[in-house]
C-alpha cells in the first residue's frame, strides 16, 4: 500500500475507535465529509484491504505486448549491453531502437524492463581511485618544479611570478621572482638549485612548452625524442624530466604556492618591497633561510642523491640557448634578423653551406660554433630591400666602352657568315634587305660611344 493509503487506514482506524469524529477525520485526509463517508463505508466492509486502489497489481491498458518486450530486450542484450562502462543507457538504446530497428519503446519503461532482466544498473561508473603520492625517500632523487604568478606586491609593483623547486623528499625550497614562467626563469631557479645542493635526478614540471613540447612531423618518423632548449639543458645535465598530468599529481609544489601566497605576500609588504630585484634580495637572505629552517623535514633515508656540481664554465656552457644554421654562399649567417659574418681562418674553417650552432646567452651575448669550435664573426648590417641600383656616373663611360661598335662593323665587314657567303639569287629578298640595312646601320654609326 501506499503511503497515502496507510495514513486513511490509520485515521478510519481511529474514527472506529472513536478517538476522532468523522469531521475531523476528513479534514486531516483532506477530503470532504461526504468522500469520508464512502471511504467509512468501504473500511467497515472489507477492512484495511478495502482502502487500497482497485488498479494495484492488475496490469497496465498501455502495456507493451509480451512478444515486442521479450524482442527488445533481445537487442538490447545483443547489442547494447556489456560492462559498466561500455553499455548503453536506457535513453540511448531507446533512441538506436527506433532509428536502427524501427521500435519506439519510452526511454522509463526500458529502464524497468533492463532493470527486471539485469541489463541495467543504477551504478554510475566511477572515477579512477587515486591516493596521495607517497614521498621519495632521498634528498635529489625527484625535485618539483612550477611557476606561480600572482600579484605578490598587491600593487605597489607590477606582477610576477614565483619560480619555485621544491625537493619530494624534504621540502626543500628554492624561488626565485621574475616577470614571467619563461626558459630563463626556469633556467636561472634551476641553475641556483645546482649551486646550492648539486645536480638533482629528475624533475617533476607541467605540460607547459618551456619543459616539453610535442613531437613534430620529422621526430615522428625518426622516433627522435622533442626537446626544448630547457630540456637540452636537462639532458646535459643528465636530468630526467617528468611531466605531471594533473596539479594534483605535484601537489607539494602547488601547496607552497599557497604557503608563498599567504606568508611572502605579507612580509613583502612589511618591508615595502615592490621590485624584482629587492624581491629576490630578500627571498635569498632572510625568507628562505627561514623557511627551509620551519618546513623542510627530514628524508626517509640518509642518503644524498645529488650528482656533484659541473664547474662554472661547464654551466656557462650548458645554460644557453642553441639554434643551428645554415652558412650561405659569401659566408654570413643569419639569426633573428641579425646578420653575422664569419672571419676566414686557416683551421677549423666552415664551409658554405654548412651547419653551425647560433649560441646565446642570457644577457644576450653570442657564439657560433663549429663542430664545436668557437668562429670567429662580425655582425653587419641588413641588406635593403626594394631599392633600385643607380649606376654611378662616372663608370658610364667604361660601361659603354664594353660595346665596341668598331669591333661589330669589322666582324659583319670581314669575318660574318652572311659576308663570307656568295651573294647568289637564291638567297630570299627578306634576307637581303636585312643585309641592307645592318651595313647601313654600321657605316652611320659613331666610331666610339659618348658618355
Amino acid at each position: 500500500m501506499s503511503r497515502k493509503e496507510l495514513s486513511r487506514v490509520e485515521v478510519m482506524a481511529r474514527v472506529g475507535s472513536g478517538e476522532l469524529k468523522l469531521v475531523d477525520g476528513a479534514q486531516l485526509l483532506g477530503v470532504c465529509y461526504r468522500q469520508a463517508i464512502r471511504i467509512q463505508q468501504r473500511y467497515r466492509r472489507q477492512g484495511p484491504a478495502g482502502l487500497k486502489h482497485g488498479n494495484a497489481g492488475r496490469p497496465s491498458h498501455h502495456r507493451k505486448p509480451e512478444k515486442l518486450r521479450r524482442e527488445i530486450l533481445q537487442l538490447v542484450r545483443a547489442q547494447y549491453s556489456g560492462e559498466v562502462g561500455e553499455r548503453f543507457g536506457p535513453t540511448l538504446a531507446a533512441e538506436h531502437l527506433e532509428r536502427e530497428h524501427g521500435h519506439q519503446v519510452h526511454a522509463e519503461t526500458l529502464r524497468r524492463w533492463m532493470l527486471e532482466q539485469g541489463l541495467w544498473s543504477r551504478m554510475r561508473k566511477r572515477k579512477p581511485y587515486r591516493k596521495r603520492r607517497e614521498r621519495k625517500e632521498h634528498f635529489g632523487e625527484l625535485v618539483q618544479r612550477d611557476g606561480s604568478p600572482h600579484d605578490w606586491f598587491e600593487g605597489r609593483g607590477p606582477r610576477g611570478c614565483l619560480m619555485d623547486m621544491v625537493d619530494d623528499a624534504t621540502g626543500a625550497n628554492q624561488a626565485r621572482m621574475e616577470e614571467q614562467e619563461t626558459i630563463w626563469a626556469a633556467a636561472g631557479v634551476l641553475q641556483r638549485w645546482i649551486k646550492r645542493y648539486g645536480v638533482p635526478l629528475a624533475l617533476y614540471v607541467d605540460w607547459k612548452n618551456v619543459y616539453v613540447r610535442p613531437p613534430n612531423a620529422g621526430e615522428r618518423v625518426s622516433g627522435e625524442e622533442p626537446l626544448t632548449q630547457f630540456g637540452r639543458m636537462c639532458a646535459k645535465l643528465d636530468i630526467r624530466i617528468v611531466a605531471a598530468s594533473s596539479p594534483q599529481a605535484k601537489g607539494r609544489v602547488e601547496r607552497v604556492h599557497g604557503t608563498h601566497q599567504d606568508r611572502l605576500v605579507k612580509q613583502l609588504r612589511r618591508k615595502n618591497i615592490a621590485t624584482y630585484e629587492h624581491a629576490n634580495r630578500f627571498l635569498e637572505q632572510e625568507y628562505l633561510p627561514e623557511h627551509n629552517r620551519r618546513f623542510t623535514r627530514v628524508p626517509a633515508k640518509s642518503e644524498d642523491y645529488h650528482r656533484a656540481a659541473p664547474s662554472a664554465e661547464e654551466l656557462r656552457k650548458i645554460f644557453r640557448l642553441e639554434r643551428e644554421r645554415t652558412i650561405s654562399n659569401d659566408w654570413v649567417v643569419r639569426h633573428d634578423n641579425r646578420y653575422f659574418q664569419l672571419q676566414a681562418q686557416s683551421r677549423h674553417y666552415a664551409p658554405a653551406r654548412g651547419k653551425v650552432t647560433v649560441c646565446e646567452w642570457e644577457d644576450g651575448s653570442i657564439a657560433i660554433e663549429y663542430r664545436g669550435q668557437e668562429v670567429p664573426w662580425k655582425e653587419i648590417g641588413a641588406p635593403q630591400k626594394g631599392q633600385s641600383y643607380v649606376r654611378p656616373a662616372e663608370k658610364a663611360p667604361a660601361t659603354a666602352q664594353r660595346f665596341r661598335p668598331e669591333r661589330v662593323q669589322k666582324i659583319a665587314a670581314t669575318e660574318h657568315p652572311w659576308k663570307l657567303q656568295k651573294k647568289n639569287d637564291a638567297v630570299p629578298e627578306p634576307q637581303r634587305a636585312f643585309r641592307r640595312w645592318l651595313n647601313h646601320s654600321l657605316a652611320t654609326a659613331p666610331s666610339s660611344a659618348s658618355p
